[in-house]
């Protein structure tokens, strides 16, 4: 059972990392990887609507779902599981961390919307994972996303001292830079 959560977390995180392999959540990977300390806010509060996203939701899908054979609807509940999560998100930053709902700024709510979070509650089903796999492959994939966002933000505040050609200043040789990093992460595919 450890050995296979193991797995889980490694695959999640690295070898099937939700962005750069999976090309999922890109808005805020893209928008909110400008500085350091916000791409690391932004990996928090996904780590925690993703975790806690998967605790829900697969707590909902195999105990109403299933017994009462609505299936059909895992994703429209899902999608209000997630909407309700970040909902609490954005009340708890806007009460207590007030610099970082504002650095957020429209990202944050775009949470709701992050094919990323979706994603991992369709795949906890798709992959049949029990409620405690689904939890740890939710926390990795989170964790896979802010290792990813806040490596992006660190290039991207190093190349603002670059002397970058016309023609590649700004979005250009961000996604150059991504497109570099998925490279990277390729070779964590032999890991497992």
């Amino acid at each position: 059972m450890i050995k296979e959560l193991l797995i889980i977390l490694i695959s999640s995180s690295l070898v099937s990392n939700v962005v750069l392999s999976q090309f999922l959540g890109l808005c805020p990977f893209l928008g909110v990887s400008k500085k350091t300390e916000t791409a690391a806010g932004m990996g928090t509060a996904v780590i925690f609507v993703i975790t806690l996203a998967s605790a829900v939701a697969g707590l909902i899908y195999k105990f109403i779902l299933v017994p009462f054979d609505l299936t059909y609807l895992q994703t429209i509940v899902f999608i209000l599981v997630i909407a309700a999560l970040v909902q609490f998100v954005e009340m708890f930053l806007k009460k207590f961390m007030k610099a970082l709902y504002q650095a957020l700024g429209v990202y944050l709510p775009l949470i709701t919307t992050n094919c990323a979070v979706l994603g991992v509650a369709l795949t906890n089903v798709q992959k049949n994972y029990g409620i405690l796999a689904g939890i740890v492959n939710g926390f990795a994939t989170a964790v896979g996303f802010t290792i990813s966002i806040v490596i992006l933000a660190g290039i991207r505040e190093k190349m603002e001292y670059n002397d970058i050609p016309e023609s590649f200043k700004g979005m250009p040789i961000v996604l150059v830079s991504a497109g570099l990093m998925a490279i990277a992460f390729c070779g964590f595919s032999g890991l497992l």
